[in-house]
This record gives C-alpha cells, structure tokens and sequence, in this order.
C-alpha cells in the first residue's frame, strides 16, 4: 500500500483525469516511471474508482432522478418519451465495452506498456481534434438514435487500450455524429457511470478475494480527494466546453505523448 503522500498525489491525479479527454492511465504511469512508485493496490484503486462514481452521481443527481421516469416506459417498449430513448441508448452504448472487457481482460493488461500509452494519446489526441471540428458547428443535444448509440459504445469499447481515454474516445464518437459538444460531454459523462461502477465491483470482489489488510483511513482519504476532485473538473468541464473546445486537450495531449516518447529513450 501507498504512503499518505502517495495517496494524495495518486487520488488527485485520478479524480482530475478520470473524465478529462487527456488519458488518466497516461498520467498515473509518471509517478512510476519518474519517482520509482510501487503499484496502489486493489484497495486503493477501489477507493478513488468509488470516489469518482459518487462525484459523476451527484453532478448528474437531477438528471439521474429525471431518467427514472422513463424506465416504465421502456419496460413498457415504449421509447416514445425523450427519458426512455436515453436509457436505452446508454444501455446500449454500455454493452459493447462490458463485453470487450470481459473478453479481453487478460490481453488488456499486456498492453499496459509505455509504447502503447504514448502511441495511443497521440493517435486518439488526433481523432479528438478531428471530431471536434464537427462539433463546433453542430447543436444536435442528444444522440441521433440506436446505431448511434452503438457507434459511441463500441467507440467506449477502446479506451480499454491504455492511453486512449474513456472520456476522449467517446467525446470523438459523439462528435463525429453531429452532437454538440456539451450534449456529448454530458452522454459521455453519463456513460461513465455503469463503466466505473463495474470496475469498482470487480475491483472490490477481488479486493475480499485476496483477503489484505488495508488502511481504512487512508482509502477514505484517497475516496474523498478523488470525489471531490472529479465533481469540480466535471461541473469545470461542463461549464467550459463550449467555450474551450477540444483543442487545448489535444494540444496537451501530443505534449504528453511526446514526453512520453522522449522517456522511452532517455
């Protein structure tokens, strides 16, 4: 298990990049390759992935409570209703990465190597920037239909790759599809839900399997800073996109992935 200072800097570095489009498994990799940090453990990967799911629940609270209307409806079939439509649609732009990542768990993490974290934020830095020229002129707010849906999730499906982003990579896809870029900040964000939640429990099954001794205090603290962390550059984000745009992440993202070639041969 991390030290304390450890613990601050790692739970801070997640909340923050978690739903950036600049790749928080890129970011976590510095401490490592810099400073020589030990792996977090599963604990502590539970804490900060529980973190960030009850900052992205509580940003979207009202929402969330609103898309509950629609579920008797599409228990019904009836996707008449602007709720139910959204359900389904994020229930099927979940499924791919669930399946993806059932099936290719074990291939995932041979790739978790400096070459294909910096290959992959450079690559999709520039499918970001590209999607976001369509963006900046579109003002569709919600995804155009089940196909669409599909797309963005099998586009979710990706970010397994690391160094890809979950946020960047289905930014990009609802970009590509005419969707503004606050309405595919907002699907993106409420896509992440189911994502992190099943990572949280797998994580946390594995965590009773092992049966290690943990630092409550610790994991509490890595919880809370990650929490509040990710609702602050989520409510920061949302506020901002329009405005902003991609672009400043793109440009972030090809310095990263240049500095991170330039470790590779240092």
């Amino acid at each position: 298990m991390t030290d304390w200072f450890q613990a601050v800097v790692l739970a801070f570095i997640q909340g923050l990049t978690e739903f950036l489009p600049i790749s928080s498994s890129a970011h976590l990799l510095f401490p490592t390759l810099l400073l020589g940090w030990d792996d977090q453990g599963v604990a502590f990967d539970v804490a900060v992935h529980f973190g960030t799911l009850l900052a992205v629940l509580w940003y979207f609270r009202a929402d969330l409570w609103r898309l509950t209307g629609g579920v008797g409806g599409l228990l019904r079939g009836q996707v008449e209703s602007g709720e139910s439509r959204e359900i389904l649609y994020l229930a099927i732009a979940t499924v791919p990465a669930v399946v993806a990542g059932f099936l290719l768990n074990d291939a995932v993490d041979k790739l978790r190597s400096l070459p294909v974290i910096a290959s992959s934020t450079i690559v999709f830095a520039l499918v970001l920037a590209w999607a976001d020229r369509r963006g900046a002129i579109s003002h569709r707010t919600e995804v155009p239909g089940m196909i669409a849906a599909l797309f963005i999730g099998l586009a979710q499906a990706l970010a397994l790759i690391p160094g890809t982003s979950r946020s960047g990579i289905t930014l990009s896809a609802a970009l590509f599809l005419g969707m503004s870029r606050q309405a595919a900040a907002r699907f993106s964000f409420l896509l992440s839900i189911p994502v992190i939640a099943g990572a949280a429990l797998l994580k946390s099954l594995e965590l009773l399997e092992s049966r290690v001794s943990v630092d409550w205090e610790m994991l509490a603290l890595a919880a809370g800073l990650s929490g509040v962390v990710a609702y602050l550059t989520i409510a920061w984000f949302i506020a901002l996109v329009n405005r902003i745009g991609m672009m400043p992440f793109v440009l972030y993202r090809l310095v990263l992935g240049a500095a991170l070639v330039g470790v590779m041969y240092l």
